[in-house]
């Protein structure tokens, strides 16, 4: 038995592994086991893992496309430690994150599932730093995450997730949704009574999209997913899950208005100079400043778009149901 079991699902993403393996390599806390869970990649991953047989208690294995929640949770069979961790290929884990979540137990030893932040490291290109900025800035949908700043009730993200393994047996595990499979999962948890935390200190680099277009189309899913979630859980939609919407629709307003006076931008212009003047406070890096405000358009552009589209077939037309 071990303390700890680690779960990585991978798709395609030979290099990412590596980094993160290599991370876990020099851990603090060794009480752990690791199982990589290989998802009908075309671009398979076990010479990567082969490398590192020797420096970590490592499982792999190969499986039939079948999406991030199915394979997480066949991952999880195959483990045998009091709590799941589970975390994206695409993260990179500082060296004391299991201290960091021991400590954090210690305190709350009731706790059923929890959770942490993401960062960008240092080493991360400009965009992935712009758009690490989109995803956990207060100032766009990063407001609904959980960070120290946050507008909705903290559900831990799979890129950063603990479990306890009874409780993840409890509950049967991830569902078979294609996005959205994270906030699904810790809904249930939470209604089947188990205390839900944010671990503040046990946080990860996460490398999220490496161009603007794959940010999108992931944050268009992650707007289209909510009302899917609505529909499983109707009091899981909170009045900030429909800002993005909003904003979406209101900008979109403004530009039209502007042609007939140009004074209509002034609320664009002066959320476009916070965000830029946000950034460059906290990433001290004018380039990463500019991009971060492509990304924070696009982060909110995208997710509006993919909810206002979602509902409009799925809760108006009532298609798919």
């Amino acid at each position: 038995m071990f303390r700890y079991s680690i779960i990585i699902p991978v798709y395609n993403r030979p290099e990412e592994i590596d980094e993160l393996l290599n991370s876990l390599k020099f851990q603090t806390w060794k009480d752990f086991e690791l199982t990589v869970v290989e998802d009908g990649s075309t671009l398979s991953c076990k010479s990567v893992v082969d490398k590192y047989a020797a420096s970590l208690n490592l499982k792999y294995f190969y499986k039939e496309n079948s999406g991030p929640g199915p394979s997480r949770n066949f991952g999880a069979g195959k483990s045998q430690g009091d709590y799941l961790i589970f975390f994206d290929s695409d993260c990179v884990i500082p060296e004391k994150y299991f201290e960091e979540v021991e400590k954090e137990l210690s305190l709350s030893p009731l706790t059923g599932v929890f959770g942490g932040a993401d960062k960008a490291s240092p080493s991360f290109t400009n965009i992935q730093k712009a758009i690490n900025y989109g995803m956990t800035s207060f100032l766009t949908t990063g407001g609904i995450r959980g960070g120290a700043k946050r507008l909705d009730k903290f559900y831990p993200r799979t890129f950063n997730l603990g479990v306890k393994k009874d409780v993840f047996d409890d509950v049967g595990g991830f569902s078979a949704m294609r996005y959205g499979e994270d906030v699904d999962f810790s809904i249930r948890v939470i209604n089947a009574g188990y205390d839900c935390k944010l671990f503040p200190r046990a946080w990860v680099y996460h490398k999220r999209r490496t161009d603007f277009r794959k940010f999108f189309k992931q944050v268009y899913h992650s707007g289209a997913a909510r009302i899917d979630l609505y529909k499983l859980y109707p009091k899981s939609l909170k009045p900030v899950h429909v800002l993005p919407s909003i904003f979406t629709l209101g900008s979109v307003m403004l530009l039209i208005l502007s042609f007939f006076s140009i004074y209509f931008l002034i609320p664009l212009v002066f959320f476009t100079l916070l965000l830029f003047v946000d950034s460059l406070a906290r990433n001290k890096n004018v380039h990463v400043a500019l991009l971060s405000v492509i990304a924070c358009y696009i982060q909110l552009y995208a997710y509006g778009w993919g909810f206002i589209k979602s509902f409009t077939e799925k809760i108006i037309f009532r298609k798919g149901t």
